[in-house]
This record gives structure tokens, sequence and C-alpha cells, in this order.
């Protein structure tokens, strides 16, 4: 052994004592350590355990708050984002815009310019402004839940003859190729152009 040791360079000898403590070091140190990592571990896990404690809390108190908001019957509709009242919506103003189905938009009704063009005093959505409509068939249309010019411009042919042959013999032998078409015109205020068209036309054929 001393024969070895003798054999090594004096240099060497300080070089490898430091690289065996640098690596003692190390393992203690690995060693010692792992109990803080695992005691760090544990607080980070309590910390979000606490703030998950405080999310839940603040949510309930979310629930609590818009249950209370929410309760007193017809109020809640004075909450914004509440459902509005559709029947309540529809009956605004005589003249409120509405939309079909089939998207016609009927504007506000302006009696005095329908007057001027048809000639005649023109009431909002009466069904005989469109050429080929008397009372009876505009009764006959109403008794079908088609009561507006936007109703009637929501109809095919077809529909309109469906509701024609249901009042028998009499009626089943009108045309009612164009009135949805008219009923459009009536809805959007296109009173020149109804009247434009109406000219022309044969019983509403």
């Amino acid at each position: 052994m001393t024969l070895l040791i003798s054999n090594i360079p004096c240099w060497l000898i300080p070089l490898l004592v430091g690289v065996i403590c640098g690596i003692l070091g190390y393992l203690l140190g690995r060693l010692l350590g792992g109990g803080s990592d695992e005691t760090t571990k544990q607080i980070d896990v309590d910390v979000y355990k606490n703030r998950i404690a405080k999310l839940q809390a603040d949510l309930e108190a979310c629930k609590s708050s818009k249950k209370s908001t929410f309760s007193g019957g017809n109020s809640s509709r004075e909450v914004a984002g509440a459902p509005i009242d559709n029947k309540a919506v529809s009956s605004f103003a005589a003249g409120a815009v509405s939309v079909s189905s089939n998207g016609v938009t009927a504007v506000a009704f302006d009696a005095a310019a329908a007057k001027a063009v048809i000639g005649k005093k023109v009431n909002q959505d009466d069904l005989t402004v469109v050429e080929g409509i008397g009372p009876k068939i505009k009764e006959l249309f109403h008794n079908h839940d088609v009561t507006t010019w936007a109703g009637l411009a929501d109809c095919t042919v077809e529909k309109c003859q469906e509701i024609l042959s249901s009042g028998g013999k009499r009626f089943e032998i009108h045309k009612p190729g164009t009135w949805p078409e008219q009923a459009k015109m009536a809805a959007l205020g296109q009173w020149q152009k109804l009247k434009a068209w109406q000219d022309v036309l044969d019983g509403g054929k």
C-alpha cells in the first residue's frame, strides 16, 4: 500500500481527496435535504387545499345570491337577461315591427300612405286589401289563424288552397296564386308596387 501511494504524484493526492469529499458532500446533501423537500411539498398541498376551499365557498355564496335575486315570481323579468314575455312584445304597439317565419318583416303601418295609394281607407292587416279576398274569405282565413298580412305572406299557395277547400265548393274555386306575394307587399308597406300589380290582376289571379 505504501509502495502504491509513493508511486502517485504529489499533486494528484489533494485532487483525489477533493473529488472524494465533493462526492460525499453531495450524497449527504441529498440524504439530509430529502426531508425538507417533503415538508415543502406538504406546505404547497395545504396552500392549494385552502384556495380550493375558498373558491367553493365563493361559489356557494354566488348561488345563494342568484336564488334570492330570481325569487319573487314576475319580478324575475326585471333582471337583465331574464326571459321576455313574447305576448307582451307582440302587443307593444300597433305599428311594431314583426318578423314572420319566412323572414317577412312587417314595417310600421302608415294608414295615410296606404289610403293615398289605394284610394280608400285601409285598416292594418285587413286581408281584403289583397286582390281576390273578400269578407267571407277573410273570415275563413281568420278561422285558420291567418289574421295578418305577414301571416298570409307566410302561407304557401298550397296552404291557401287548403284553407279555401275547407270552406266548401264556393271557396275552392278561387285562385290564391298571388295572395301571399300581395300580402308581403302590404306587410312591407310597398303600396305603389301593390297597386301597380293589382291593376293588371284579374280577381287576384
